[in-house]
């Protein structure tokens, strides 16, 4: 077999591109740091079916997607290329946004910490026995890590931060780590921005539920609310307060003055008797307690109706059949 060139990969790896482009409008952005071979396979095979994993060089993938928007038209590819920087990949997909960057997720291999590495995250050695004999205390020393000898074996007496995020990893502890047999980082595809026909937005956004779109939704409506208030343009949202105030201030005018409507004579007669507003508000109160004695008279009843049934049944005998 022929081997191809390099021109005829370039050729062949453009098509392939174009024909992606076409044929999904879901796109996700994942970064590769640290991902190797196996893994990005083992990521392949389970993302087959409507997926589609395909990696490249920067260069390549931006000449492609400009070409392609000059060739076809569709300007909202264009929106793809400036998330195309550092070790990046595409996965195009016509499944469910949110379930694809799960499945993605689950792909993630420990490593070693190795000397230069940027840390991910915050590496914190546990206090406990490490089984390393009490020659290995040099290493501990070193990172003035607290230790003592127990039973013939180095034993860390407190948690120590070895690594914080962002640090460089260094010899002393990457060879204390090797030696604990601890692999504090994973690696994996991570989604850095999702691409959905022209849109480009942050991945956190396939992470809102139904809850956090009302609540969300909610808190817009309380600022239009606010703002319309506020400079006195009436909308659907500001109209019940607007009535309300309105009312209230028609209802201080007819206090202040002689001036009546009716539905503020009832407010004038219990200020002018405020007796009268205590009898309201006992005859509410006594019909809130009327309700609940009723309803607990109802019960208590349809049990003593129970317990008489219960008795006719058994003609005076237990249900054991003594007497």
């Amino acid at each position: 077999m022929v081997k191809a060139t390099k021109a005829e990969k370039k050729i062949a790896y453009d098509a392939k591109l174009c024909q992606l482009i076409d044929e999904f409008t879901q796109i996700l952005v994942v970064a590769a740091d640290n991902v190797g071979s196996t893994q990005l396979q083992n990521i392949r095979k389970g993302l087959r079916g409507d997926s589609v994993v395909l990696m490249g060089k920067n260069t390549m993938m931006k000449r492609s997607v400009k070409i392609h928007a000059e060739n076809t038209g569709n300007t909202g590819i264009l929106n793809l290329m400036p998330l195309l920087q550092g070790n990046v990949g595409l996965i195009f997909t016509k499944g469910d946004l949110k379930e694809v960057s799960e499945e993605v997720a689950k792909y993630k291999v420990g490593a070693p910490a190795r000397v230069g590495l940027v840390a991910p995250i915050d590496v914190v050695v546990q206090p406990g026995n490490t089984g390393l004999d009490p020659s290995q205390t040099s290493f501990f020393q070193v990172l003035n890590i607290p230790t003592k000898i127990n039973k013939g074996t180095v034993e860390i007496i407190t948690p120590v931060e070895l690594i914080k995020q962002g640090d460089k990893v260094g010899s002393s502890e990457a060879a204390l780590l090797a030696k604990l047999g601890i692999r504090p980082f994973s690696y994996g595809l991570v989604v850095q921005s999702v691409y959905d026909n022209g849109s480009v937005f942050s991945p956190e956004v396939l992470d809102l539920t139904e809850d956090d779109l009302v609540q969300k939704f909610a808190a817009g409506i309380s600022m239009v609310t606010s703002l319309a208030l506020a400079i006195s343009f009436p909308t659907l949202a500001a109209a019940p307060h607007m009535f309300i105030n309105a009312y209230k201030n028609a209802l201080a005018i007819c206090i202040a003055t002689e001036y009546t409507f009716p539905q503020a004579e009832k407010v004038k007669e219990y200020l002018k008797d405020p007796s009268k507003f205590a009898v309201a508000v006992a005859a509410v109160s006594a019909d809130a307690g009327g309700g609940a004695s009723a309803g607990a008279a109802k019960v208590e009843e349809k049990k003593e109706v129970v317990e008489e049934s219960d008795e006719e049944d058994y003609g005076g005998f237990d249900m054991f059949g003594d007497e």
